[in-house]
Protein backbone atom coordinates (compact mmCIF):
# COMPACT_ATOMS: atom_id res chain seq x y z
CA UNK A 1 0.00 0.00 0.00
CA UNK A 2 1.39 3.30 -1.09
CA UNK A 3 1.37 5.37 2.43
CA UNK A 4 0.58 9.48 2.15
CA UNK A 5 1.84 11.73 4.37
CA UNK A 6 -0.67 15.04 4.73
CA UNK A 7 -0.25 16.07 8.37
CA UNK A 8 2.95 18.20 7.72
CA UNK A 9 1.45 20.60 10.20
CA UNK A 10 2.12 18.54 12.92
CA UNK A 11 5.24 17.39 11.88
CA UNK A 12 7.57 17.47 8.90
CA UNK A 13 10.51 14.66 7.29
CA UNK A 14 13.39 15.77 7.72
CA UNK A 15 15.70 16.79 4.87
CA UNK A 16 18.48 14.61 3.74
CA UNK A 17 20.80 17.52 3.77
CA UNK A 18 19.74 18.61 7.28
CA UNK A 19 20.49 15.06 8.69
CA UNK A 20 23.89 15.24 6.93
CA UNK A 21 24.67 18.53 8.83
CA UNK A 22 23.28 16.99 12.04
CA UNK A 23 25.44 13.63 11.45
CA UNK A 24 28.31 15.53 10.64
CA UNK A 25 28.41 17.11 14.17
CA UNK A 26 27.27 14.01 16.02
CA UNK A 27 30.52 12.07 15.03
CA UNK A 28 32.83 15.48 14.93
CA UNK A 29 31.93 17.27 17.73
CA UNK A 30 31.32 16.22 21.04
CA UNK A 31 32.98 19.47 23.00
CA UNK A 32 30.52 21.28 25.54
CA UNK A 33 30.13 25.35 23.82
CA UNK A 34 31.23 26.36 27.17
CA UNK A 35 34.30 24.76 27.57
CA UNK A 36 37.53 26.89 27.29
CA UNK A 37 39.44 24.54 25.40
CA UNK A 38 39.86 23.55 22.10
CA UNK A 39 37.08 21.31 22.01
CA UNK A 40 34.81 23.37 23.31
CA UNK A 41 35.80 26.55 20.92
CA UNK A 42 35.28 24.12 18.27
CA UNK A 43 32.11 23.18 19.41
CA UNK A 44 31.13 26.81 20.26
CA UNK A 45 32.23 28.15 16.61
CA UNK A 46 29.09 25.29 15.18
CA UNK A 47 26.63 27.13 18.11
CA UNK A 48 27.81 30.74 16.91
CA UNK A 49 28.05 29.76 13.35
CA UNK A 50 24.35 28.71 13.63
CA UNK A 51 23.27 31.72 15.25
CA UNK A 52 24.52 33.84 12.69
CA UNK A 53 23.12 32.16 9.80
CA UNK A 54 19.32 31.76 11.82
CA UNK A 55 19.40 35.54 12.83
CA UNK A 56 20.33 36.44 9.09
CA UNK A 57 17.72 33.97 7.26
CA UNK A 58 15.59 36.06 10.20
CA UNK A 59 16.26 39.47 9.61
CA UNK A 60 17.38 40.09 13.27
CA UNK A 61 21.00 40.28 15.21
CA UNK A 62 22.45 37.14 16.55
CA UNK A 63 22.22 38.32 20.45
CA UNK A 64 18.81 38.40 19.54
CA UNK A 65 17.88 35.18 19.62
CA UNK A 66 17.30 32.21 22.14
CA UNK A 67 17.49 28.35 21.23
CA UNK A 68 15.04 26.49 22.98
CA UNK A 69 13.57 22.82 23.06
CA UNK A 70 10.70 24.04 20.37
CA UNK A 71 8.30 26.05 20.11
CA UNK A 72 6.20 25.29 23.74
CA UNK A 73 9.06 26.37 25.22
CA UNK A 74 9.36 29.48 23.09
CA UNK A 75 6.40 30.41 23.82
CA UNK A 76 6.28 29.59 27.58
CA UNK A 77 9.38 31.97 27.97
CA UNK A 78 8.28 34.52 26.06
CA UNK A 79 5.08 34.81 28.42
CA UNK A 80 6.25 33.91 31.43
CA UNK A 81 9.54 35.69 30.62
CA UNK A 82 7.86 38.93 29.50
CA UNK A 83 4.98 39.03 32.26
CA UNK A 84 7.40 38.48 35.19
CA UNK A 85 9.73 41.74 33.87
CA UNK A 86 6.75 43.61 33.37
CA UNK A 87 4.79 42.72 36.67
CA UNK A 88 5.02 46.11 38.22
CA UNK A 89 3.70 47.75 35.61
CA UNK A 90 0.57 45.83 35.28
CA UNK A 91 -1.06 42.28 35.18
CA UNK A 92 -3.44 42.04 32.07
CA UNK A 93 -2.19 39.89 29.15
CA UNK A 94 -4.17 39.68 25.89
CA UNK A 95 -4.74 36.51 23.80
CA UNK A 96 -7.36 34.54 21.71
CA UNK A 97 -9.72 31.61 21.71
CA UNK A 98 -7.97 30.28 18.98
CA UNK A 99 -4.09 30.06 19.98
CA UNK A 100 -2.14 26.64 20.28
CA UNK A 101 -1.94 25.30 23.47
CA UNK A 102 1.44 25.92 24.28
CA UNK A 103 -0.43 29.76 24.59
CA UNK A 104 -3.55 28.84 26.34
CA UNK A 105 -2.49 26.76 29.14
CA UNK A 106 0.15 28.98 29.54
CA UNK A 107 -1.91 32.05 29.84
CA UNK A 108 -4.28 29.56 32.07
CA UNK A 109 -1.32 29.15 34.35
CA UNK A 110 -1.27 32.65 34.17
CA UNK A 111 -4.48 33.31 35.66
CA UNK A 112 -3.80 30.51 38.20
CA UNK A 113 -1.32 32.92 39.52
CA UNK A 114 -3.36 35.87 39.95
CA UNK A 115 -2.85 37.64 36.59
CA UNK A 116 -5.50 38.83 34.40
CA UNK A 117 -5.97 37.46 30.98
CA UNK A 118 -8.72 38.49 28.01
CA UNK A 119 -8.76 35.95 25.40
CA UNK A 120 -10.42 38.14 21.99
CA UNK A 121 -13.13 36.27 19.85
CA UNK A 122 -12.18 35.45 15.89
CA UNK A 123 -15.04 35.84 13.12
CA UNK A 124 -16.37 32.78 11.59
CA UNK A 125 -12.98 32.49 9.51
CA UNK A 126 -10.70 32.72 12.41
CA UNK A 127 -9.30 36.36 12.19
CA UNK A 128 -9.68 38.61 15.26
CA UNK A 129 -10.94 41.99 15.01
CA UNK A 130 -8.31 44.96 15.01
CA UNK A 131 -10.99 47.01 16.96
CA UNK A 132 -12.05 44.50 19.57
CA UNK A 133 -8.59 44.31 20.45
CA UNK A 134 -8.07 48.21 20.96
CA UNK A 135 -11.51 48.21 23.18
CA UNK A 136 -9.54 45.42 25.43
CA UNK A 137 -6.19 47.54 25.90
CA UNK A 138 -6.35 48.31 29.96
CA UNK A 139 -4.07 50.88 31.08
CA UNK A 140 -2.41 47.41 33.19
CA UNK A 141 -2.09 45.43 29.84
CA UNK A 142 1.10 44.32 29.89
CA UNK A 143 1.66 42.25 26.94
CA UNK A 144 -0.32 40.61 24.15
CA UNK A 145 0.46 37.07 22.63
CA UNK A 146 -1.69 36.31 19.15
CA UNK A 147 -0.36 34.11 16.64
CA UNK A 148 0.80 35.06 13.24
CA UNK A 149 -0.87 31.94 11.61
CA UNK A 150 -3.47 29.46 12.91
CA UNK A 151 -2.36 25.53 12.59
CA UNK A 152 -5.67 23.96 12.76
CA UNK A 153 -7.40 26.37 9.59
CA UNK A 154 -3.95 28.32 8.37
CA UNK A 155 -5.70 31.43 9.01
CA UNK A 156 -3.16 34.39 8.79
CA UNK A 157 -3.56 37.17 11.83
CA UNK A 158 -3.07 40.83 11.13
CA UNK A 159 0.20 40.88 13.03
CA UNK A 160 1.45 44.19 11.94
CA UNK A 161 -1.76 46.01 12.76
CA UNK A 162 -1.61 44.84 15.95
CA UNK A 163 2.05 44.95 16.55
CA UNK A 164 1.72 48.73 15.75
CA UNK A 165 -1.72 49.30 18.07
CA UNK A 166 0.54 47.56 20.99
CA UNK A 167 3.47 50.08 20.48
CA UNK A 168 1.59 53.31 20.32
CA UNK A 169 -0.03 51.91 24.09
CA UNK A 170 3.90 50.63 24.63
CA UNK A 171 2.76 46.83 25.43
CA UNK A 172 5.14 43.97 24.70
CA UNK A 173 3.72 41.97 21.82
CA UNK A 174 4.79 38.08 21.30
CA UNK A 175 3.80 36.09 18.37
CA UNK A 176 3.62 32.18 17.97
CA UNK A 177 4.96 31.77 14.20
CA UNK A 178 6.21 28.25 14.41
CA UNK A 179 2.94 27.61 11.55
CA UNK A 180 4.25 30.92 9.57
CA UNK A 181 7.75 30.26 9.01
CA UNK A 182 8.85 28.45 5.75
CA UNK A 183 6.24 30.03 4.20
CA UNK A 184 5.47 33.31 4.98
CA UNK A 185 8.45 36.13 4.69
CA UNK A 186 9.77 36.95 8.47
CA UNK A 187 11.47 39.51 8.85
CA UNK A 188 11.81 40.24 12.67
CA UNK A 189 12.86 43.90 12.38
CA UNK A 190 10.61 44.51 9.69
CA UNK A 191 7.59 44.00 11.95
CA UNK A 192 6.46 45.46 14.69
CA UNK A 193 6.85 42.51 17.42
CA UNK A 194 8.59 42.16 20.27
CA UNK A 195 9.16 38.56 20.52
CA UNK A 196 8.57 35.71 18.06
CA UNK A 197 8.20 32.13 18.61
CA UNK A 198 9.77 29.63 16.22
CA UNK A 199 10.37 25.87 15.80
CA UNK A 200 12.39 23.85 13.31
CA UNK A 201 10.33 20.58 13.35
CA UNK A 202 8.35 22.32 10.97
CA UNK A 203 10.51 23.92 8.26
CA UNK A 204 12.12 19.51 7.60
CA UNK A 205 14.42 20.24 10.72
CA UNK A 206 14.51 18.08 13.97
CA UNK A 207 12.16 17.81 16.49
CA UNK A 208 13.06 19.23 19.65
CA UNK A 209 14.67 22.36 18.86
CA UNK A 210 13.54 25.85 18.32
CA UNK A 211 14.35 30.01 18.68
CA UNK A 212 12.94 32.52 20.71
CA UNK A 213 13.86 36.72 18.92
CA UNK A 214 13.84 38.83 21.83
CA UNK A 215 14.02 42.10 20.59
CA UNK A 216 17.12 44.09 21.92
CA UNK A 217 15.70 46.19 24.70
CA UNK A 218 12.53 43.61 25.78
CA UNK A 219 14.07 42.38 29.31
CA UNK A 220 13.33 38.73 30.15
CA UNK A 221 12.76 36.86 33.37
CA UNK A 222 14.78 33.61 32.64
CA UNK A 223 12.58 30.16 33.18
CA UNK A 224 15.74 27.92 33.12
CA UNK A 225 18.37 28.29 36.12
CA UNK A 226 22.05 27.07 36.03
CA UNK A 227 24.12 28.15 33.31
CA UNK A 228 25.48 31.16 31.86
CA UNK A 229 24.15 30.31 28.06
CA UNK A 230 21.77 32.04 25.83
CA UNK A 231 23.28 35.41 26.91
CA UNK A 232 21.67 34.45 30.70
CA UNK A 233 17.92 33.79 29.29
CA UNK A 234 17.90 29.70 29.12
CA UNK A 235 20.09 27.86 31.16
CA UNK A 236 21.55 24.22 30.10
CA UNK A 237 24.35 22.74 27.42
CA UNK A 238 23.12 23.70 24.01
CA UNK A 239 21.95 21.08 21.53
CA UNK A 240 24.33 21.76 19.15
CA UNK A 241 23.08 19.02 16.25
CA UNK A 242 19.87 20.27 16.57
CA UNK A 243 20.84 24.13 16.36
CA UNK A 244 22.97 22.90 13.46
CA UNK A 245 20.19 21.14 11.98
CA UNK A 246 17.59 24.09 12.43
CA UNK A 247 19.99 26.29 10.54
CA UNK A 248 20.38 24.10 7.60
CA UNK A 249 16.78 23.83 7.25
CA UNK A 250 16.27 27.21 7.46
CA UNK A 251 18.59 27.72 4.82
CA UNK A 252 17.48 25.30 2.71
CA UNK A 253 13.82 26.98 3.59
CA UNK A 254 14.62 30.07 2.60
CA UNK A 255 16.39 29.88 -0.36
CA UNK A 256 13.52 27.15 -2.13
CA UNK A 257 10.54 29.52 -0.46
CA UNK A 258 8.95 30.86 -3.50
CA UNK A 259 9.32 27.76 -5.22
CA UNK A 260 7.92 25.85 -2.25
CA UNK A 261 4.88 28.30 -1.56
CA UNK A 262 4.11 27.83 -5.68
CA UNK A 263 3.78 24.11 -5.56
CA UNK A 264 1.88 24.31 -2.17
CA UNK A 265 -0.63 26.74 -3.97
CA UNK A 266 -0.64 24.50 -6.80
CA UNK A 267 -1.57 21.33 -4.44
CA UNK A 268 -4.44 23.14 -2.44
CA UNK A 269 -6.27 24.58 -5.73
CA UNK A 270 -5.81 20.58 -6.85
CA UNK A 271 -7.25 19.21 -3.85
CA UNK A 272 -10.44 21.16 -3.98
CA UNK A 273 -10.53 20.68 -7.54
CA UNK A 274 -10.64 16.98 -7.44
CA UNK A 275 -12.75 16.84 -4.42
CA UNK A 276 -15.24 18.74 -6.43
CA UNK A 277 -14.69 16.02 -8.76
CA UNK A 278 -14.73 12.85 -6.57
CA UNK A 279 -17.49 14.32 -3.57
CA UNK A 280 -19.27 17.13 -4.93
CA UNK A 281 -18.82 20.63 -4.08
CA UNK A 282 -22.32 20.66 -1.89
CA UNK A 283 -20.84 17.44 0.14
CA UNK A 284 -17.84 19.37 1.80
CA UNK A 285 -16.93 22.79 3.26
CA UNK A 286 -13.88 24.79 3.81
CA UNK A 287 -12.74 26.38 7.28
CA UNK A 288 -10.75 29.09 7.65
CA UNK A 289 -10.18 32.35 5.57
CA UNK A 290 -10.38 32.50 1.78
CA UNK A 291 -7.57 35.18 1.18
CA UNK A 292 -5.38 35.47 4.56
CA UNK A 293 -4.74 31.71 4.87
CA UNK A 294 -1.53 29.45 4.94
CA UNK A 295 -0.85 28.02 1.71
CA UNK A 296 0.05 24.50 2.91
CA UNK A 297 -2.84 23.66 5.03
CA UNK A 298 -6.44 23.79 4.60
CA UNK A 299 -9.41 22.15 6.70
CA UNK A 300 -12.05 20.75 5.28
CA UNK A 301 -15.74 19.33 7.06
CA UNK A 302 -17.23 16.37 5.30
CA UNK A 303 -20.85 17.12 7.13
CA UNK A 304 -22.03 13.30 6.06
CA UNK A 305 -19.34 11.71 8.31
CA UNK A 306 -17.49 12.17 11.97
CA UNK A 307 -13.79 13.26 11.84
CA UNK A 308 -13.29 9.90 13.62
CA UNK A 309 -14.52 7.58 11.01
CA UNK A 310 -13.31 9.96 8.19
CA UNK A 311 -9.53 9.83 9.98
CA UNK A 312 -10.10 5.95 10.28
CA UNK A 313 -10.84 4.89 6.60
CA UNK A 314 -8.23 7.41 5.26
CA UNK A 315 -5.58 5.80 7.95
CA UNK A 316 -6.86 2.46 6.56
CA UNK A 317 -5.72 3.29 2.84
CA UNK A 318 -2.60 4.67 4.15
CA UNK A 319 -3.53 8.43 4.28
CA UNK A 320 -1.79 10.27 7.01
CA UNK A 321 -4.33 13.62 7.88
CA UNK A 322 -5.22 15.00 11.57
CA UNK A 323 -8.43 16.45 12.62
CA UNK A 324 -6.63 19.47 14.23
CA UNK A 325 -8.02 18.44 17.59
CA UNK A 326 -6.40 17.37 21.04
CA UNK A 327 -6.55 13.66 22.16
CA UNK A 328 -7.09 13.22 25.41
CA UNK A 329 -7.56 10.03 27.66
CA UNK A 330 -8.31 8.33 24.20
CA UNK A 331 -11.49 10.33 23.31
CA UNK A 332 -11.89 12.89 20.46
CA UNK A 333 -12.11 16.59 21.86
CA UNK A 334 -14.01 19.03 19.50
CA UNK A 335 -11.53 21.41 18.52
CA UNK A 336 -11.05 24.73 20.37
CA UNK A 337 -10.39 26.48 17.19
CA UNK A 338 -13.80 25.42 15.08
CA UNK A 339 -15.67 26.36 18.00
CA UNK A 340 -14.07 29.77 18.85
CA UNK A 341 -15.35 29.95 15.25
CA UNK A 342 -18.47 29.01 15.87
CA UNK A 343 -19.01 26.46 12.86
CA UNK A 344 -22.38 25.04 12.57
CA UNK A 345 -22.13 21.68 14.49
CA UNK A 346 -22.29 19.53 11.37
CA UNK A 347 -19.04 21.30 10.41
CA UNK A 348 -17.37 20.90 13.87
CA UNK A 349 -17.89 17.22 14.20
CA UNK A 350 -16.55 16.30 10.54
CA UNK A 351 -13.36 18.59 10.16
CA UNK A 352 -10.76 17.16 8.89
CA UNK A 353 -7.16 19.22 8.27
CA UNK A 354 -5.03 18.58 5.61
CA UNK A 355 -1.27 19.89 5.54
CA UNK A 356 1.44 19.21 2.63
CA UNK A 357 4.95 20.17 2.37
CA UNK A 358 8.78 18.97 1.09
CA UNK A 359 8.09 15.26 -0.85
CA UNK A 360 4.25 15.65 -1.27
CA UNK A 361 3.36 15.30 -5.34
CA UNK A 362 0.17 15.96 -7.25
CA UNK A 363 -0.43 12.66 -7.93
CA UNK A 364 -1.11 11.79 -4.08
CA UNK A 365 -3.01 14.20 -3.69
CA UNK A 366 -5.11 13.01 -6.66
CA UNK A 367 -4.73 9.56 -4.94
CA UNK A 368 -6.14 11.47 -1.37
CA UNK A 369 -9.30 12.71 -3.47
CA UNK A 370 -10.28 9.70 -4.82
CA UNK A 371 -10.09 8.04 -1.68
CA UNK A 372 -12.53 10.43 0.09
CA UNK A 373 -14.63 10.02 -2.88
CA UNK A 374 -14.65 5.93 -2.29
CA UNK A 375 -15.21 6.67 1.36
CA UNK A 376 -18.22 8.76 1.63
CA UNK A 377 -19.77 6.62 -1.35
CA UNK A 378 -19.41 3.65 0.65
CA UNK A 379 -20.46 4.95 3.83
CA UNK A 380 -23.55 6.48 1.74
CA UNK A 381 -24.49 3.56 1.10
CA UNK A 382 -24.08 1.46 4.31
CA UNK A 383 -27.31 -0.11 5.56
Amino acid sequence: MQRIYLDHAASTPMHPQVAEAMMKVMTEQYGNASSIHAFGRDAKRVVSGSRDAVAKALGCLPDELVFTGGGTESDNLAIFGAVSARKDRGRHVITTEIEHHAVLHTCQELERQGYEVTYLPVDQHGRINVDELRDAIRPDTILITIMFANNEVGTIQPIREIGELARQHDIWFHTDAVQALGTQQISCHDLPVDLISFSAHKINGPQGVGALYVRRGVVLEARAHGGLQERQRRAGTENMAGIAGFAEALRLVSAEQQVRYEHDLQLRALLLQQLEEHVGAEHFHVNGHPEFTLPNIINISFPEVSTETMLMNLDMEGIAVASGSACTSGSLELSHVLKAMKLPEAFLHSAIRFSWGLGNTTEEIRITAEKIGTILGRLRNRP
